[in-house]
């Protein structure tokens, strides 16, 4: 499965849990994936840090990737993503990306997929996905932290955003100049 490739891969950082779902062959991702590795740090082969990753990630995967939701710092990091990612995209993924220096939400295809993206300064992009679908606590009462993203998958298959389709070129001119705020001890 494509994601325990990524997990021997090391294109998880931060996370927060990997598991199989009840649906056989579909296993579930939260946490923060990789878009631009670090540099080697020393002889052992140890890296430095990533340089960019996609924030609250949430995935949903059997060989391939059918929900993707998390933030991005920049609107430019999108094809790195797809470029990085792309070849794991199933041919009906649905995605809803956040992003921190978008002025407005539009949707683009980029690749022949469709990317639903909303700007978020702050925030926890599962959170926000919640209640852009409208989604209670209760929708997800007993269910695994993996089983709660085929709830979402089956969330996202109706959504319909009023969201304006663009070009890329036109989601380009949407960016700002925000900067996602840093928190940390006082």
């Amino acid at each position: 499965m494509i994601l325990d490739q990524y997990k021997e891969q090391k294109l998880f950082f931060n996370t927060n849990f990997l598991e199989e779902t009840s649906t056989s062959g579909l296993s579930g991702y939260r946490g923060e994936l990789i878009l631009v590795e670090g540099e080697v740090a020393d002889s052992l082969g140890h890296s430095k840090p990533p340089v960019e990753v996609m924030r609250g990630i949430v995935l949903l995967a059997d060989d391939k990737l059918r929900v993707v939701v998390g933030a991005l710092d920049k609107l430019e990091m999108l094809p790195t993503m797809i470029e990085k990612y792309g070849a794991d995209f199933s041919d009906d993924m649905l995605s809803v990306i956040y992003v921190v220096n978008l002025s407005s939400p539009a949707k683009v295809t980029l690749e022949g997929n469709e990317f639903v993206l909303i700007p978020l300064d702050q925030g926890v992009p599962w959170n926000e996905v919640i209640d852009e679908l409208a989604l209670e606590k209760s929708d997800f009462k007993g269910q695994s932290k993996a089983d709660k993203i085929v709830t979402l998958w089956h969330e996202l298959k109706d959504y319909k955003p009023k969201y304006p389709s663009l070009s890329w070129d036109e989601t380009l001119a949407l960016k700002n100049d925000t900067v996602r705020e840093g928190w940390g001890a006082v």
